[in-house]
Parts: C-alpha cells; structure tokens; sequence
C-alpha cells in the first residue's frame, strides 16, 4: 500500500496530520507493507527566500484580522497540537519560501527511498516549528539534511541549482488535478482521498478499507463436500 501525502513545511496543520497518520500506522497490523510519500505543495509560492516578517503579522494582513484575532487563532491551534507532543513555536515563525526544502525532499527520495524523505521532512517540520527557524534559509537546509543523513555534497549541488525543481512543480499540478484546495492532503493507492488533519481514528478506518479492498477475501459458495486432502480421500 502506497500513501502519497502533499503538504508543505510551512503548513502546521501538516504536522499535526503527519502525527495522527503516524498514530494510525502504528497500530496498523500491516504497517510495515505501507510505503509513505511526501508530495511537493507550495502554500505561498511568492513568499520570500529569506523571511523576516512574522507570519502572524503576514497572515494577519492576508485574512484582514487583527493581530490580536490571528493570535487567538494560532493559540488554538498550538493547544491543539499539543496535544499530539508538539510544542509549536507559532508566534515565532517567519513567512518564508519552501521551493528549496521541497527540492531537498524529493532528493532524499531518490537517494534513500521514503524512509530518507520522512527524516527529512520531520527535521523540516521541526526545524520551522519546534525551533522557529527559517526554513528558506541554506544553512537550516543544510543542518536538517545533515542531521536526517544525506550526502552534504549533493545537498550543495541541490541548492546551488534549480534541480528537482519539475518535480516540484510537477506535484503541484498533480495536486491541482485531484482537486486538492490545500494541504494536508492524503491520497492511499490512487484511490482514496483524504482531505486535512483528520482524526487519527478516519486514518484507521481509512487503512483498513484500503487494505482489505486491494486484497479481496474468498467468498466460499456452497457447504461442505466430499474432497482430497492431506490425509487421503474420502470414499
């Protein structure tokens, strides 16, 4: 089973949802034969490299609330978080660009598979988050794929170019024609949609309709009748 999740490492609804999928998976009886995939999505394409303004100022000005409400909002949603172990740093967060953390995502994949990209991603979430800093920035790039284990060459070649940017964008099309109007957004094997941080309890139910769907069980007709076994037959 394959579960292609898009989000970006800005978004801290990602984060929670990244938690309560990880909750799901763990009880799981088939969790270790579900392949997860981080997908590209830019929330704000136009954001600056380098962010300095604080994203509740930013997000203050693109909603048309006052501070004071973006706040109220922002401490529900850490208390929220909180409550699945994060301790997010929201007021302290910078509106920052995610193109070249996203490009480093797809990176980790080519070189170590899902289980590399999901290092990284959870040192992105935690660096922008847990840390408020800002993830635009090279030298946080550089530190976070460090610590999640990729080669410090490539992640230079990476940043000094645009590489990995089509991919980047090419998952953002793809979100697009799945008509996904933001992020978190979970798609499992090609068929199943699920939309924002749900319940961990919607992941379950989730995972085991797609499990038991791609693989069917027989359907015995009729009762029992005289067969070969084992033992010998029945005359």
């Amino acid at each position: 089973m394959r579960i292609e999740i898009w989000s970006d490492v800005v978004c801290p609804w990602c984060y929670v949802g990244k938690r309560r999928l990880e909750k799901a998976l763990a009880g799981f009886e088939h969790r270790d034969e579900v392949e997860v995939v981080y997908r590209s999505f830019e929330l704000d394409p136009s954001a600056p490299q380098h962010g300095h303004e604080p994203t509740l100022t930013q997000l203050s000005r693109k909603y048309g609330r006052s501070e004071a409400e973006m706040r109220s909002m922002m401490q529900s949603l850490i208390d929220t978080a909180a409550e699945e172990g994060l301790d997010m740093r929201l007021f302290d967060n910078v509106h920052t660009n995610t193109v070249d953390a996203h490009r480093l995502l797809h990176l980790a994949l080519d070189a170590g598979g899902p289980a590399l990209q999901r290092d990284l991603k959870e040192q992105l979430l935690a660096a922008y988050f847990l840390r408020a800093e800002d993830v635009g920035d090279h030298d946080v790039l550089r530190a976070a794929a460090r610590e999640a284990g990729l080669d410090a060459g490539r992640v230079d070649e990476v940043l000094a170019g645009r590489e990995y940017a089509d991919a980047v964008a090419a998952d953002i099309d793809q979100a697009h024609a799945y008509g996904a109007g933001g992020v978190p957004f979970f798609v499992v094997d090609q068929r199943y949609a699920i939309s924002g941080a749900q319940p961990t309890e919607v992941f379950e139910r989730a995972l085991a309709q797609a499990w038991a769907e791609s693989r069917p069980s027989l359907q015995t007709v009729g009762g029992n009748a005289e067969a070969c076994g084992p033992d010998g037959c029945t005359i």
